[in-house]
This record gives C-alpha cells, sequence and structure tokens, in this order.
C-alpha cells in the first residue's frame, strides 16, 4: 500500500517540497472541514478508508471547490462507501504484475523496457489506483531492491529504455535519484530514462533545482508523464513546474484516467487537453480504468468511452487528442480502443 514514506539518505533538513508532504492531509474531518462540507462526508469516509488511508497534499487540496462533495478533485482522494463492495471481476492486482516481476525492484511488461520501483510510497492516495494494493515490499520497492534491480538492468541487453516508477519516484530524495541517474547512465546499452510522476502535478513544489541538476546531468534522453485527470488540477504552480521539466530538455507528456463523475465528458476532457497544450504537456494517454478492488464506482462503458474519444477527435487538433488505450495482462502494448 502506498505510504507517504520520504526515501531519503542523508540526515539534512527538510526541503520545502518535503516539508509540504509531512503537512499533507491525512485525516478526513480535516479535508471535510476545510472544504466546509458536512459532517456525514466525513463519517462516510472514515467508515470507506480501510488498509488504504487518505492522503493529499495541501497544495492540492486547495484547487477542491469548497462547498462541493461532488468536486472532480475531492472525488479521486477521498474514501467513499462504494469502495467497499465486493465487485467480481475486480482484484487486487488487475494487470496480474506479480507475474512480472523479473527480478528485485524490476518489472518487465514490455520488451525493450523495464519499470524501476524506486519506491512505493506516493505524495496522494488516488482512490483509483491500480496499485493500491501492490506487494511493493515483497516486489524489492526498497533500497536493496533497487539495487538488485539496476544490477538486472545491466546484465539485460535487451533493454534500452528505463522507466522509474512506484509508488511515485519523485518521492526519492535528489541525492538517491542522482545515484541512480548516474548508475544508469555508466549501463551502455541505454538510451532513454522515463520517469512517469503525478507530484509535478499534485506537489509541484517537487520540481527543484536540485532534481533539475540531477536529469539534466543525464547522457539519457528524458521522457517525462505526468497524470492529471481535469483541468482544474493544472493551475500555475503546476505550469511553473512543467516549464522547469522541459528546459532539461525533456519530452513531457500527461496520461489520464477516465474516472464516472470526474472526467467522462467530452467537454472535460477537451478542456483538460486544452490546457495540456497551453503549458507545454502531449496529452498521452487516456486510459480505461484497471480493474483494482475498490474503485468499479469509477468505471465508464467502453462503448461511452468510444463517444467521448469521437467527440475529442472531432473537435481538438490532432496533436491534443490522447489515445484511448487499456492495459490487458499479458499484452505486449497497451491495447488502442480508439
Amino acid at each position: 500500500m502506498p505510504t507517504a514514506t520520504i526515501v531519503r539518505d542523508t540526515t539534512s533538513a527538510l526541503s520545502g517540497w518535503q516539508r509540504e508532504l509531512a503537512a499533507a492531509i491525512r485525516d478526513p474531518n480535516e479535508l471535510c472541514e476545510m472544504l466546509r462540507l458536512d459532517a456525514d462526508v466525513a463519517a462516510a469516509a472514515r467508515t470507506a478508508t480501510g488498509s488504504f488511508p487518505l492522503l493529499v497534499p495541501r497544495a492540492f487540496a486547495a484547487r477542491m471547490r469548497p462547498g462541493d462533495p461532488r468536486d472532480p478533485l475531492l472525488l479521486q482522494v477521498l474514501p467513499q462507501t462504494a469502495e467497499t463492495a465486493a465487485v467480481a471481476g475486480w482484484s487486487a492486482d488487475p494487470l496480474r504484475e506479480a507475474d512480472a516481476v523479473a527480478a528485485p525492484g524490476l518489472v518487465k511488461k514490455y520488451a525493450g523496457r523495464g519499470l524501476l520501483l524506486v519506491t512505493g510510497g506516493c505524495a496522494v492516495n488516488c482512490r483509483y489506483c491500480f496499485r493500491r494494493e501492490f506487494p511493493y515490499a515483497a516486489s524489492g520497492a526498497t533500497r536493496r531492491g533497487v539495487e538488485a534491480g539496476l544490477e538486472a538492468i545491466a546484465d539485460d541487453e535487451t533493454l534500452t529504455e528505463v522507466i522509474l516508477s512506484g509508488g511515485d519516484p519523485l518521492l526519492a530524495d535528489d541525492d538517491f535519484l542522482g545515484e541512480i541517474v548516474a548508475r544508469l547512465d555508466r549501463i551502455p546499452h541505454l538510451r532513454r530514462l522515463r520517469i512517469h510522476s503525478r507530484l509535478p502535478v499534485v506537489l509541484p513544489a517537487r520540481v527543484t533545482t536540485g532534481l533539475a541538476r540531477v536529469l539534466a546531468g543525464s547522457r539519457l534522453s528524458r521522457v517525462i508523464v505526468i497524470h492529471a485527470n481535469h483541468p482544474a488540477e493544472l493551475d500555475e504552480a503546476v505550469a511553473g513546474a512543467v516549464r522547469d521539466l522541459a528546459a532539461l530538455p525533456a519530452i513531457i507528456l500527461n496520461q489520464a484516467v477516465l474516472l464516472a463523475g470526474v472526467n467522462d465528458s467530452a467537454e472535460t476532457l477537451a478542456a483538460l487537453s486544452e490546457r495540456l497544450v497551453e503549458i507545454g504537456v502531449t496529452p498521452y494517454y487516456l486510459h480505461l480504468l484497471d480493474r483494482v478492488t475498490g474503485a468499479a464506482h469509477f468505471d465508464v462503458p467502453v462503448e461511452q468511452a468510444e463517444a467521448i474519444h469521437r467527440r475529442l477527435r472531432d473537435t481538438l487538433p490532432g496533436y491534443a487528442v490522447p489515445r484511448l488505450a487499456r492495459e490487458v495482462p499479458g499484452e505486449p502494448a497497451k491495447v488502442w480502443i480508439a
């Protein structure tokens, strides 16, 4: 289960982003009081939390609409009673990733690419997370596991791209990330470094000069994939973080998940794409929901998803239309729906 433990190997004082993370909201009562929501909303959230606790940075919570229990950003992070319902076909490991752990800390699902599990922690607990029950410690998302994963990558000459994953890899501090990037730089068969992270969106203060220095110093081509589902997530602080990442230079892409009640309309997704392009991010994938236990209430039927995507194609320039896709266990790549 993701936690907010910062992966650090120094004894220095916490930096600004680490202090923000330490102050993140963990109590449904506090979040609901901040948003002026009725006490019964908080009570329901406490009942539904289970083993996957609330966690949301204040910078992200500040973008939510006070007084609106259906705010699309709130719905992504607040536990709901529907999470407790058992639904046939929804499981703890919907993508069968346990079968893809090639070595401690290393997941191999696609040709030429390996996912290095830097940490099991996240800065926000998204209620639809497909790894909300992933066994991070057993799969090597530890300091020792990262070391084993790096050794496995060095021994596998079929790999040309490493994807830093987790959890959220940017939860690691700059020193630890610097060690990882330096090790990857010395592996001759690698060409690209990809980072998948929600932190530039939910905690944009994480994009520090130290992080930029670590990434800019790499010989590897850089691709950074952020994760925003709704245009209201993309405030000016996020835009500034994206500009700093793009200046590395790096290709900046966005992955969104299609979520009932959050962004299941062509108008919302078009506004998301327009805002992404405005701040310099290419819409990359629009994912159908992975069928993880506790998230069935977010599901959007594939026929509705296809209709929404057709409207996006009809109204947006081609470069602003994300690919509608889903991940199917055992397939060599994402399956494009449209």
